[in-house]
């Protein structure tokens, strides 16, 4: 592999220096995590991360690729696997972001097999695939929304998450037919929560959709897919509306 070794030692003496002791076991609890934390919460994780990874160019994609990898492969801590993802995303290497980079996305997802990982490559560097490779990607998505792994459907449902008046409303509903009935939790609250965005586009469509398939919708679905829709052209001021579009 062609990991940037240098680097990758930097951003593990960084996390490490910036860790709390006091914090770490309460995020564990609170995340259900097998991997320990050290302590270190988002806001001085992103920072030091940042920081690093602007002082640490890497020439290549293979590097970049690479490096990811390494970092999410070796990690002994759960701030290590937040690393790797901000390296995945940085917009010094958007460039990368092409079908090639499909593969260590997939391991991410299968590999983490949990919402703080899956959601933020979903609906991020997923959603950027689609974006730019949608004739490619959409057939993908809908092997995805079939798969036996949980995290690979929810991915496909919430891929298109931030789209708005881009959706392809064929494409989500593809995506969230074949796990409409499922009593998974977080396949239930994927298609709510991907709903509840769109509502924000067009409430009278989620609605309507909610309506048509109400007996098969768990009830936790149907509320988080009409959640915003009564805010929409409510008057609602703007904080308010902004609190029910991050579902606080």
């Amino acid at each position: 592999m062609a990991h940037d070794a240098q680097l990758l030692r930097a951003l593990r003496q960084a996390i490490r220096a910036a860790a709390d002791p006091s914090k770490a076991a309460g995020m564990q609890a609170y995340m259900k995590s097998t991997m320990p934390y050290l302590g270190v919460q988002s806001v001085p994780l992103r920072k030091v991360t940042k920081a690093l990874l602007a002082a640490h160019p890497l020439v290549s994609f293979a590097d970049w690729r690479d490096s990811v990898l390494e970092l999410w492969r070796t990690a002994r801590y759960r701030e290590e696997r937040y690393a790797a993802i901000e390296l995945a995303g940085y917009r010094r290497y958007r460039e990368y972001q092409t079908l090639a980079a499909l593969d260590m996305y997939e391991e991410i997802i299968t590999s983490g097999a949990w919402w703080d990982y899956v959601d933020t490559i979903a609906t991020h560097q997923i959603g950027e695939l689609l974006r730019r490779y949608s004739s490619e990607m959409a057939p993908i998505l809908r092997r995805w929304a079939v798969s036996d792994n949980l995290w690979k459907r929810r991915s496909a449902i919430l891929a298109q998450l931030h789209f708005k008046r881009d959706t392809d409303l064929q494409l989500l509903y593809e995506c969230i037919e074949p796990s409409i009935g499922s009593s998974e939790f977080f396949l239930r609250k994927g298609i709510g929560w991907a709903l509840r965005q769109y509502a924000w586009t067009d409430p009278r469509e989620v609605r309507r959709y909610v309506r048509k398939y109400e007996s098969q919708l768990s009830p936790l679905t149907k509320r988080e897919a009409l959640k915003n829709c009564g805010l929409v052209g409510s008057g609602l001021p703007a904080r308010r509306r902004a609190s029910a579009r991050r579902g606080l």
